[in-house]
Formats: C-alpha cells, structure tokens, sequence
C-alpha cells in the first residue's frame, strides 16, 4: 500500500493520449437507445497527464492550458473514478490527483475518458492494487462508452455500445494534425441528431504497409455521425474543407461525435508545416501536430 504519510514520493504520472476514431460506423440501436458502433479506435501521440501522490483523502487540482473548460468537484470524471475505485477495492488510502488539461473539452477526442483511465491506472499503482485489471474494467465500463477502450489503450476495433474492444492490426507509420474550431459538442445531441439508415461493420484484417494504404483502407469508411454534427455545428464542415485542402493530406475526416477533426500525413514536416498553416489562418483554432501511435500502448505508468 501507499506510504500516505511520505509526502516526498516521486509522483507516478500516466498519460492520457487523444483517442482517434479513424472510421466510425453506426451499426443499430438497442432497445435501451443506445446505439451499436463499428470504430477503429486509435491514439496521438499528445494528450493530458494524470499525476498522484499519498494523500490522507482524496482531493484533485487542475491545471493546464485548456483547465478552466473542465468540470470541478463532483462532475469531473477523474475524481468520480477515483472514489469509484476507492469504493469497489476498500481502499483506505486517499491521493492528491493532479490533471494536466491539454486536450480541448466535448471535442471527440475522449479526453475526459482518456482521464478517467489513466486516473485509473495510476491510482492501482499508487495503491499497491496488483491485481486490479479486471476490477479496472469493470468500473470503466460504468464510467463512459470510451473509457474501456482508453483503459486498454492501443489501436482497437470497438464494437457494441463501446465495451466490445478487439485487438487491431499494427497501425503503419504516420502523422496527423488535429484541429478544434473552439466549439464543444455533446456527444447525445449528435448521435439524437443522427438520420439515415445504419452501416455494415467494416473491420479488416491486414496491416497496411505504409501511412498511404492507411488512407486508402480508411477512405473506404467513413464517420457515420458527421452529417450530424455537422447540422449542430457548421464549423465542422469548415475545419473539414480547411484539413483537406493541404496539398499533402491524404485522408480528412472528424473524430468521434466532433468537433475535432484531423488529416492524415505520411511525414512529420509535412503534418508540422500543415498545423503551422492552419494556425496562422485561424488563430482562434486547437491546432496540433501529433504522431499517430501504432499498436504501442501509450498510457504506461510512469
């Protein structure tokens, strides 16, 4: 167990990377209303950082670029899978959570999921709960649709209503650039927004050899929710046109349920110069360059 009363203990960090959905397909709905999904979910090499040491009691402080766009207290999805994991495991031990906000907020980037696992992660560790893996599901499952998929952390193909995760091929070298017009988009009015009929699940199971096959096995998917987000958020079709009209892009498509749109690049000059671009053109824009991890899991404890 933790030594609470030690305050010089180094603290253990996890970091918490953007979860990109590459394709997203709607596949149905449940009698529940929940819908049924078809992703490729993979991360960037950016992301926040989640930091705890001993503590008599639970208690986390925010910091960061983008910390005044967070929800404080109870709401925060952090401290409600902290005290979640305190209660399911007994745990007498407490911890100072520090949360470092890089990622925009309701932007399809699942960075509070993102959070709430590597609080996770980073809590086990703290508190000696060796064991934990299936217990760490289990409560994820009972915090949001994406943070089982964050918990595991590598490239997944996803399916249910998010609990489904299967292993995916390694992902080949690449870039991407993120952009966020600075609009956040709850994900139950996109997917309340939805029309049209349901997709097929589009799975496959060849690693592409280079960033280029990627592009082309991705091109022939799509984001079954972007028509949607579209009609509550206008500003997604122009981050959309601005992403695609870098010369060497080789895919454009929106995240998740948006706002946060990306390009897919072969080399990292190439992404550096594009996000450089873009940021000059829209000033008011989250613009980011990022690697887009292979089969790595990035959330490692540190």
């Amino acid at each position: 167990m933790a030594n609470r009363g030690s305050e010089s203990i180094a603290a253990i960090r996890v970091t918490a990377p953007a979860k990109i959905n590459l394709y997203l397909h709607v596949t149905g709905r449940r009698p529940d209303g929940f819908h049924l999904l078809d992703s490729l979910v993979a991360f960037a090499g950016i992301g926040d950082t989640v930091a705890v040491r001993p503590a008599s009691r639970l208690d986390l402080v925010i910091d960061g670029p983008l910390a005044d766009r967070l929800p404080k207290g109870n709401q925060n999805l952090v401290l409600a899978a902290a005290r979640l994991l305190a209660k399911v495991t007994g745990t007498g031990d407490g911890a100072a959570i520090q949360l470092t906000k890089r990622l925009p907020v309701a932007a399809g980037l699942g960075g509070g999921s993102a959070d709430a696992a590597a609080a996770l992660k980073a809590l086990a560790a703290l508190w000696g709960l060796a064991e934990a893996g299936a217990v760490l599901g289990a409560i994820a499952e009972t915090l949001g649709a994406d943070v089982p998929v964050c918990l595991v952390g590598c490239t997944s193909f996803v399916g249910g209503i998010g609990e489904r995760i299967t292993p995916a091929p390694v992902l080949p070298r690449a870039w991407l650039v993120l952009a966020n017009p600075g609009v956040a988009l709850a994900t139950p009015r996109v997917f309340a927004a939805r029309t049209g009929r349901f997709a097929k699940a589009a799975r496959f199971t060849e690693p592409p050899a280079a960033a280029g096959g990627l592009a082309a096995v991705l091109a022939l998917r799509s984001n079954g929710l972007t028509e949607a987000a579209v009609s509550l958020a206008p500003a997604v079709d122009e981050t959309l046109a601005a992403l695609a009209a870098e010369p060497a892009a080789l895919l454009t498509r929106m995240s998740c349920s948006g706002t946060t749109c990306f390009a897919l690049f072969a080399e990292a000059a190439e992404a550096e110069a594009a996000a450089a671009r873009l940021t000059t053109a829209h000033p008011d824009w989250w613009v980011r360059a990022a690697p887009l991890l292979g089969q790595t899991p990035p959330g490692a404890v540190d």
